[in-house]
């Protein structure tokens, strides 16, 4: 099948699907399997499938919706393993010699992951000889999966050390909300920053512009708003439920007993701001790939024979 610029494409044959499928039965008999035996050694199969399952999904399913032949299986491959061990390592070192326990902090954080994926972006695409705003968005979304993977990774192992011994259900419990968070985490705010990468209108360089810094600028502030949503939750509960006890406890360093009513309403705020970010994220992601999609319909106006 062939499209109006002469790109073949293969029909959609759902892959995404069948490795999603696949994966999820997979880490559900780990799971079993690994609390009905016991065996450690099955942790490392459980950490990697519940880590990886959601963004390898994720990645497949943009890969079958491709702009060009550019973007071929093992680019994208390379984008996500790669730019995420580079994203995570960079952030990592970045965070511990620039960042302290501050006020900042997550700011911080925000605007070195962002940066830190941003560069591993343009340093594995940089040879690409057309680069097309839509082909962008799938590669930057490639590298936040990836980044948000190996991340995963390392929660979920930390998860299940505690302090009275290994702790299976942490980690399943790290695995599942990760899972469930990372469509609209890492690989949704890369994928706007791929975007706006990769809009130049002579497609081939990258379009390094003002709006390429504001956009860099929002998705970080959206990294640090939904890092440190727990505290702001926690603080506008405190702001309108507290009593006066409770900031007399505070005051004196012990950390009160919340009410049911607190319970209630942290966990709405917790879930409900984390919603209002992801919806702000899919929002932009859509309105980029429509700019996109215009930009290249118009393209392909200009570019086809006139007669006569």
């Amino acid at each position: 099948m062939t499209d109006e610029r002469g790109i073949h494409r293969q029909p959609r044959r759902r892959a995404w699907l069948r490795i999603f499928g696949t994966g999820l039965l997979l880490w559900v008999l780990t799971v079993v399997v690994t609390f009905a035996t016991g065996n450690p050694n099955l942790v490392p199969t459980l950490v990697l499938l519940g880590s990886f399952l959601v963004p390898v999904t994720f990645v497949a399913w943009a890969f079958e919706r491709r702009h060009s032949g550019e973007v071929t299986a093992e680019l994208l491959l390379t984008t996500f393993i790669t730019g995420g061990v580079l994203g995570v390592l960079g952030a990592s070192l970045l965070e511990t010699y620039l960042l302290h326990p501050s006020a900042g902090l997550f700011l911080g954080v925000g605007l070195v992951e962002e940066a830190v994926k941003l560069g591993a972006l343009i340093v594995l695409t940089r040879r690409l000889a057309r680069k097309s705003a839509l082909d962008g968005m799938i590669l930057g979304a490639a590298v936040g999966f990836g980044f948000a993977a190996f991340e995963s990774a390392g929660y979920a192992f930390t998860a299940l050390f505690t302090e009275q011994g290994l702790s299976l259900v942490d980690l399943v419990q790290t695995e599942i909300l990760r899972g469930l968070l990372a469509p609209v985490g890492h690989g949704l705010w890369t994928a706007i920053l791929g975007g706006v990468l990769f809009s130049a209108s002579d497609h081939r360089h990258f379009a390094f512009s003002r709006r390429l810094l504001l956009s860099y600028l929002g998705v970080s502030l959206l990294h640090a708003l939904w890092d440190s949503m727990h505290g702001i939750a926690l603080a506008l509960t405190l702001l309108l439920t507290g009593t006066p006890r409770q900031f007399q406890l505070l005051e004196q360093g012990y950390q009160p007993r919340p009410t049911p009513l607190q319970v209630n309403l942290f966990t709405a705020l917790s879930w409900g701001g984390l919603a209002v970010l992801a919806v702000v994220g899919v929002v932009w992601l859509a309105a980029e790939r429509r700019i996109a999609s215009r930009a290249e319909r118009s393209a392909v106006f200009w570019r086809m024979p006139t007669t006569g």
